[in-house]
C-alpha cells in the first residue's frame, strides 16, 4: 500500500510555501519587537510578497501543471492572479501604514500577520483544483478577513461590522459546502477536473446537480458581494477601519474571479445554460440595486460599497456571454473582459481608498462626501486624482474603467444578448451621477476647512503613480488586455 504513495512535487506550491514560513517567522519575530511603529515587521511583509512574486516568476510554466493528486494546479492564469493578489497587497500596506501609526487602538503587528494569512488563503483559492483546497484558502482568506475588521477594539462599529461579517460569512460557507456536496453526490468526485469529465461523459446524477448547483451559486455569489447575497458588504465597507475597508475590496475580488472560472468554467461548463441564467439574474439585480442605492449614500465608503457591489454585478457578465448555446468561440473574449475588468477595478479601488486615507488623521475619518468640498481648493493635484478614479469608475473615456466597460459590453454584444447590453448601458448612465457628485464637491464647493493635506513623501508619491496608471492603463489598454487573454489561453 505505502510503495504506491508518490511524494507531490512541492515545486508548483513554493510561493505558498514560502509565504506561510515567513508568516509563522514574522509572528515570532512580532513579539519580540518593543517599536510601537513596527518597522520591522511591516519590511519583512513587503519582503515577503516581493519574494513571493520573485518565487512565482521563477517557477512559472506555460503548461498546467498539477501537484498534491491534482488538488493543487499551477496555470497561467493562477501566476497572472497571484502576481497580481502580491502587488495589490503591497501598495494596501503602504497605503495603510499611516493610517494605523495614527490609531492606537489599531495592533500593527497582527494586522500584517493577518494580511498574510488572509493572501495565503487567496493564493490557495486562486490553484485550487479540488472542492476541499478550494474551500481550505476560502476559510483562511474569510477569517483572517473576520479578525482584521474586528481589530478596532475600542470602535463598537467595527465589531458590529465584525460579527455582521462572521455571521454571514458562516451562512455563506455553509452554501457553499451544501452545494459541493450535491455536486460530489452527483458526479463522484471533489476534483474540478474530474467533475468536469464525468459531466461531459454524461456519468452524473442531473437532477442532484442542478441543487448542487444552485447552492453553490449562492455562495460564490456571496463572496463576490453580489444582489441578494449583499447586506454585508456597505456594513463591513463602512464599519471596517479604512485600511481594512481597502484591504477587502481589493485583492479577496481576484481570488473571487478565480474560483468563479474554477468551479464554473473549468468545473461545469457543461452545464452552463444551468448557472448562467442565475448570473444574468444576479447581475442585472446588482447593477440595478447597486447603482440605484449608492445615490442616495451621504459615506463615500456606503457609496464605495455599492458601487462594488454593481461592478461585480457588471463583471459577471463577461463569465455569462462565454458560452452560448454550447458554442465556446467568443469563450476567450469573453473571460478575459471579466479578468481585464476586475483587475482594472481593484487598480482604482486601491487609488481610491488611498485618498481617503491620505485626507484621514488621528481622530478623523475623511469617509462623508462633505470632507471632499473644496479638495481642488487645498490640493489641486490630489483633487485631479481623485477625478481620475472617479471618471474611471464612470466609465468616462479615456480612463481604464471605460475600456473595461466597454470589453464587457462588446462581449455580451457578441453573444447575441443586445438587451443585456442596453441594460449595462442604462445602469451605468445612473452610476454615473454619484460619481460626478464627488467630483462637483471637490471642484465647485467651499471647502469645510483649509488645513493642509498632510502625509509622507513616499505615500503621496505611490498614490499619484497609481492614480496616473488609471488614466495611463485608459490611453495604452492593450498591453493588460493580452496579458489577461494570454493567461486564459494558457489555462482554459
Amino acid at each position: 500500500m505505502f510503495n504506491d504513495f508518490v511524494a507531490p512535487s512541492l515545486y508548483p506550491a513554493a510561493p505558498e510555501i514560502f509565504l506561510l514560513t515567513m508568516a509563522c517567522v514574522i509572528l515570532l519575530l512580532d513579539l519580540g519587537v518593543k517599536s510601537p511603529r513596527r518597522t520591522l515587521t511591516f519590511v519583512l511583509t513587503q519582503l515577503t510578497l516581493l519574494g513571493c512574486a520573485a518565487i512565482t516568476v521563477l517557477t512559472s510554466n506555460v503548461d498546467v501543471v498539477f501537484t498534491f493528486s491534482n488538488m493543487f494546479v499551477d496555470d497561467m492564469m493562477a501566476d497572472f492572479l497571484k502576481l497580481t493578489v502580491y502587488l495589490t497587497v503591497v501598495l494596501v500596506l503602504f497605503y495603510s501604514r499611516e493610517y494605523i501609526q495614527e490609531r492606537q487602538s489599531i495592533p500593527k503587528g497582527e494586522y500584517y500577520v493577518l494580511a498574510l494569512l488572509s493572501t495565503l488563503g487567496m493564493m490557495v483559492m486562486i490553484s485550487a483544483n479540488h472542492f476541499l483546497t478550494l474551500y481550505l484558502g476560502l476559510e483562511m482568506m474569510s477569517l483572517a478577513l473576520y479578525a482584521m475588521v474586528a481589530l478596532n477594539r475600542s470602535s463598537a462599529v467595527s465589531t458590529e461590522a465584525a460579527m455582521k461579517y462572521f455571521i454571514l460569512g458562516a451562512l455563506a460557507s455553509g452554501m457553499l459546502l451544501y452545494g459541493m456536496s450535491m455536486i460530489y453526490g452527483a458526479t463522484g468526485s471533489l476534483e474540478i477536473t474530474a467533475v468536469a469529465e464525468r459531466l461531459y461523459t454524461h456519468s452524473a446524477d442531473s437532477s442532484v446537480l442542478v441543487f448542487g448547483i444552485v447552492f453553490l451559486v449562492a455562495g460564490l455569489a456571496f463572496k463576490l458581494g453580489v444582489v441578494p447575497f449583499h447586506m454585508w458588504v456597505p456594513d463591513v465597507y463602512h464599519g471596517a477601519p479604512t485600511s481594512v475597508t481597502l484591504f477587502i475590496g481589493s485583492a479577496p475580488k481576484l481570488a473571487a474571479f478565480a474560483i468563479v472560472m474554477r468551479l464554473l468554467v473549468n468545473g461545469l461548463i457543461t452545464q452552463a445554460a444551468d448557472w448562467q441564467s442565475m448570473l444574468i439574474v444576479l447581475s442585472v439585480l446588482s447593477m440595478a440595486i447597486g447603482n440605484l442605492v449608492a445615490i442616495v449614500q451621504t459615506n463615500i465608503k456606503r457609496m464605495l460599497a455599492y458601487s462594488a457591489i454593481s461592478h461585480m454585478g457588471f463583471m459577471l457578465l463577461g463569465i455569462v456571454t462565454g458560452v452560448v448555446g454550447g458554442d465556446a468561440r467568443f469563450a476567450l473574449n469573453a473571460y478575459s473582459s471579466s479578468m481585464f475588468y476586475v483587475v482594472t477595478y481593484v487598480l482604482t479601488t486601491l487609488a481610491a481608498f488611498g485618498l481617503i486615507m491620505l485626507l484621514s488623521k488621528a481622530g478623523f475619518e475623511s469617509d462623508e462626501l462633505e470632507d471632499f468640498k473644496g479638495l481642488n481648493k487645498r490640493s489641486p493635484w490630489f483633487a485631479a486624482m481623485m477625478m481620475f478614479v472617479m471618471f474611471s469608475m464612470a466609465g468616462i473615456p479615456f480612463f481604464v474603467g471605460f475600456f473595461a466597460k466597454f470589453s464587457v459590453l462588446q462581449a455580451v454584444v457578441a453573444a447575441g444578448y443586445y438587451w443585456l447590453a442596453v441594460a449595462a448601458v442604462l445602469f451605468s448612465l445612473i452610476g454615473a451621477f454619484y460619481y460626478l457628485r464627488v467630483v462637483k464637491l471637490m471642484y465647485f464647493d467651499a471647502p469645510q476647512n483649509n488645513d493642509p493635506i498632510k502625509g509622507s513623501f513616499s505615500l503621496k508619491l505611490l498614490i499619484s503613480v497609481n492614480g496616473l496608471a488609471v488614466a495611463t492603463f485608459g490611453l495604452f489598454p492593450q498591453m493588460l488586455m493580452s496579458l489577461c487573454a494570454y493567461a486564459l489561453l494558457r489555462s482554459l
